[in-house]
C-alpha cells in the first residue's frame, strides 16, 4: 500500500511537470523580482495611495471570484483592476500631492500579486482551493500588458490623444485576454487529455463574454482614474459587479441541471435495475472517449447528461434485466428501453438533444439511415463495455471485453469509437493541484 501511494504521489508530480509547472515558475519569478524591485525603489506618496487602492480592488475581486462552466474559475473584478492599473497613463493628483508618475511594470506585477494573494487567503481559510494556477495565468497576462504598454507611454501621440491611447489599450487588452485563454487551454488540454485546438475553442467560447466586460471595465477604470482620481474605482466597478452576478446565476443554473440529472440517474440504481455506479462509470468513459474524438464542450455536456440517464427507460420494465446489462438482451428490448428513456427526458422540455442521444443508443453503428449520432455510438460502446466489465479493474477482463466489442465493429459498434475506448479504458489520470 505504501509503495502504491508513493507511486501515485510521484505520478502526480510528474503530471505537474509541463505547462503548469512552467507557468507557476514564471509567475513566481515575476512576483519575486517585482516585489524586490518595488521594495528597493523609492515610491512617491501619491503612487502609494494609488497602489493601495488598486491592491484593495484586486484583493476584493479575487475574494469574489466565480465559477464558470467546466470547472473553471475567474476573477473578473480582480482582472479588470489589474489591467486598469497596468494601463494607467497618469492619475488625477490628490489634494496636496503632485501627480504620481507612470507606474513601472514591476510595480504593477507586485501590486497585482499581493492583491491576489490577500484575496485568496479567505478561500484557504474556508478550506477551498487557492486557485494558484488561475492566479498565475492572470498575473502573466497582466505582466505582458504592463511590459508592452509602459514603453508606449513615452510616445507623445499616445499621451496626447485619448482616442489613440484607447486604440492601443484595446489591442493590448485583447492580447492579454488571448494570453490568458491560451494558457488556460494548454493547462486544460493537459488536465483532461483533450486536443489543444478543441480546448482553445472551448476556452474562447466560454471566456469571450466575460473578457469583453472585463476589457471594457478596465478601460473605463483607467480613463476614469485619470480624470477623477482613485475615487472612480468605487464608482465604475459597479457594472462589473452586476455582470459577475449574472454569470454566477448562470453557473448556478448549470450546476443545478447537472445535480438533477445525477439524482435522476441514480433512480435506476436505487430501484435495483442496474449495478451501483454503472451510470457514473458509463458517463466518465463516454466523456473521455468524446474528448479523444475531439468533441467540443457543449457536445460533451450533452453526452454526459445522456450517458448518466441512458438506462432511465429500464424503469418501465416489469422485471429488471439481470445485472441491468442491456448488452445481453435483444435489439428490440434495447430499442424499447431507449425509446422510453428518450420520451421521459424529452418531457423536461429543455434536454431535447440529450433525448435524441439516448434514443439513438439502441441503433447499430451501421445498417441504418441515417446512422445514430456520434454521441449515441459512444454511449452504446461505453455501456456495453461496462456491462461486460462492471466495476472490475482486472486488465484481462477489460481486454477480453474490448476484443469482444471489436468483433462486432462490422455492424454493432463504431470502429473509431472502440479504438478510442480502448485508449481510455482503465486509464487513471493522476491527481492535479
Amino acid at each position: 500500500m505504501t509503495a502504491h501511494q508513493s507511486t501515485e504521489r510521484w505520478s502526480s508530480w510528474q503530471a505537474m511537470d509541463s505547462g503548469r509547472l512552467l507557468l507557476l515558475a514564471a509567475a513566481g519569478m515575476l512576483t519575486v523580482a517585482a516585489i524586490a524591485h518595488t521594495a528597493t525603489v523609492p515610491i512617491p506618496p501619491a503612487s502609494v495611495h494609488v497602489a493601495v487602492a488598486f491592491g484593495i480592488l484586486i484583493a476584493l475581486g479575487e475574494l469574489l471570484r466565480l465559477g464558470l462552466p467546466g470547472g473553471r474559475e475567474a476573477a473578473p473584478i480582480a482582472t479588470a483592476g489589474a489591467m486598469a492599473y497596468a494601463l494607467l497613463l497618469y492619475v488625477k493628483e490628490l489634494p496636496g500631492h503632485q501627480p504620481p508618475p507612470p507606474v513601472p511594470p514591476l510595480q504593477v506585477i507586485a501590486v497585482t500579486a499581493i492583491g491576489m494573494t490577500i484575496g485568496a487567503l479567505p478561500h484557504l481559510a474556508a478550506g477551498r482551493a487557492a486557485g494558484v494556477t488561475g492566479m498565475a495565468s492572470r498575473l502573466v497576462a497582466v505582466a505582458c500588458v504592463a511590459f508592452i504598454f509602459r514603453p508606449l507611454t513615452g510616445v507623445h501621440a499616445i499621451a496626447a490623444h485619448w482616442w489613440l491611447a484607447a486604440g492601443v489599450m484595446t489591442v493590448l487588452l485583447i492580447f492579454g485576454c488571448l494570453v490568458d485563454v491560451v494558457i488556460g487551454a494548454l493547462i486544460r488540454a493537459d488536465d483532461l487529455g483533450a486536443r489543444f485546438g478543441v480546448a482553445l475553442r472551448d476556452e474562447m467560447r466560454v471566456q469571450w463574454p466575460l473578457a469583453t466586460a472585463v476589457g471594457a471595465s478596465a478601460m473605463i477604470l483607467a480613463f476614469a482614474t485619470e480624470s477623477m482620481g482613485i475615487a472612480a474605482l468605487a464608482v465604475f466597478v459597479v457594472p462589473l459587479l452586476v455582470t459577475q452576478l449574472a454569470f454566477r446565476r448562470y453557473a448556478g443554473i448549470r450546476s443545478t441541471y447537472l445535480q438533477t440529472v445525477r439524482a435522476l440517474a441514480r433512480v435506476t440504481e436505487v430501484g435495483g435495475y442496474v449495478e451501483s455506479g454503472h451510470s457514473h462509470r458509463v458517463s466518465v468513459l463516454a466523456v473521455a472517449v468524446g474528448r479523444v474524438l475531439g468533441m467540443n464542450e457543449p457536445d460533451l455536456l450533452d453526452l454526459e447528461y445522456a450517458a448518466l440517464m441512458h438506462d432511465i427507460g429500464q424503469l418501465s420494465l416489469r422485471d429488471p434485466i439481470p445485472g441491468g446489462a442491456t448488452v445481453l438482451v435483444s435489439r428490440a428490448d434495447q430499442q424499447r428501453i431507449a425509446e422510453l428513456g428518450a420520451d421521459v427526458i424529452a418531457k423536461a422540455g429543455v434536454l431535447d438533444r440529450v433525448a435524441e442521444l439516448v434514443r439513438g443508443q439502441s441503433l447499430p453503428a451501421r445498417g441504418t439511415e441515417p446512422g445514430p449520432p456520434v454521441g449515441s455510438r459512444i454511449i452504446r460502446a461505453a455501456n456495453a463495455f461496462d456491462d461486460l466489465v462492471g466495476g472490475s479493474t482486472d486488465r484481462d477482463r477489460s481486454t477480453a471485453a474490448l476484443e469482444r466489442l471489436r468483433l462486432d465493429t462490422a455492424s454493432e459498434y463504431d470502429a473509431g469509437v472502440i479504438e478510442a475506448l480502448s485508449e481510455v479504458a482503465g486509464k487513471r489520470r493522476p491527481g492535479r493541484l
